[in-house]
């Protein structure tokens, strides 16, 4: 799996270097290799939108008959940058093991959309694996998702807001199908927009976040109750699915606090949450090899019905490079 690292952090530099048509191709290439099947820029609302479109990728020897698991995977960006294609390692390593289908998920930005277009996107994206999952022979009953970042904020307001119909959204021709997952990785993803997401030197919150911004159409303050919406702690009931939340003490794009505070809302919920700290970890740290080791235990124990311990002990930051 260690070729999936890079791709579970916010921005990956080499890969937004290249052109989409280039990046499509290499992608092509990649899973020819790995005797993968892939089902590129699949549209799910019902559009010509190069955004709202998902990239699927299934093993061509499955371990088993059985209908597949699908992780859906939900990049990061600031939700005003990145693309599903950055996520394609990643869908690429899940797939190649013959357990699971992937999916990488587009979504509109906020260059072209404000919230909550991009929760609508986002559960479209969703009932779109269960409205194919006969045809592809996946498990609709088993659907993990994960994301770093702005994606995994998206991916811990599905996770909590499968019961809200506010923010279903009527996009696709799949919209009889539920958005519901069965478990969510959530990297260093903002958690409570009532609140900052990063504080100056003197520990004083900063309210103008151009990324925050741009999703809810101006500061957290000026926009409560888009602050409000869009969080995924105002949506926290019991029934909600499992979580497992990794997140750098000493991140400074995403206070730690947002990754306590959906956290203790879960358990006051008494629904199941694993914190992992990465102790002094920055915005980045969630890439660490045992960040990643632990989450593909928590989605097997999930949806495969493993019995594998998962260690909550507190994971050491590697090293920053030196620039």
């Amino acid at each position: 799996m260690k070729h999936l690292l890079p791709l579970l952090l916010l921005v990956t530099s080499s890969a937004w270097a290249q052109d989409l048509a280039s990046q499509k191709q290499n992608v092509i290439s990649k899973a020819e290799k790995d005797n993968l099947e892939l089902h590129l820029d699949q549209p799910y609302a019902g559009t010509d939108n190069p955004k709202q479109k998902v990239d699927l990728y299934l093993p061509k020897k499955r371990n088993n008959d059985k209908p597949l698991p699908v992780v859906a995977l939900i990049h990061g960006g600031g939700w005003v940058n990145g693309d599903r294609l950055g996520y394609a390692a990643a869908a690429i390593q899940f797939a190649r093991t013959g357990d699971y289908a992937s999916v990488a998920v587009g979504y509109r930005l906020t260059k072209e959309a404000h919230w909550p277009s991009q929760i609508y996107d986002c559960k479209a994206a969703i009932r779109w694996i269960r409205a194919h999952a006969k045809e592809y022979n996946l498990d609709p009953d088993k659907i993990a998702v994960m994301g770093s970042s702005a994606g995994g904020h998206l991916s811990s307001l599905i996770g909590t807001s499968g019961d809200v119909k506010e923010l279903e959204g009527d996009l696709g021709p799949s919209t009889t199908f539920s958005s519901r997952v069965q478990c969510v990785v959530n990297l260093c993803g903002p958690e409570d927009f009532t609140q900052a997401l990063m504080f100056d030197k003197d520990d004083k919150p900063i309210s103008k976040d151009d990324a925050v911004i741009g999703l809810l159409g101006g500061t957290y303050e000026e926009k409560h109750m888009e602050a409000l919406a869009a969080s995924p702690v105002t949506y926290v009931t019991s029934d909600d699915p499992p979580f497992i939340t990794f997140h750098g003490t000493a991140d400074k794009r995403v206070s730690y606090l947002h990754a306590e505070a959906i956290h203790a809302a879960l358990k006051e919920a008494g629904v199941p949450s694993l914190l992992v700290p990465i102790t002094d970890g920055g915005h980045s740290s969630v890439g660490h090899p045992e960040v990643i080791a632990r989450a593909k235990i928590f989605i097997g124990n999930t949806l495969r019905g493993e019995t594998t311990p998962i260690d909550v002990t507190p994971i050491p930051a590697l090293p920053e490079k030196k620039k």
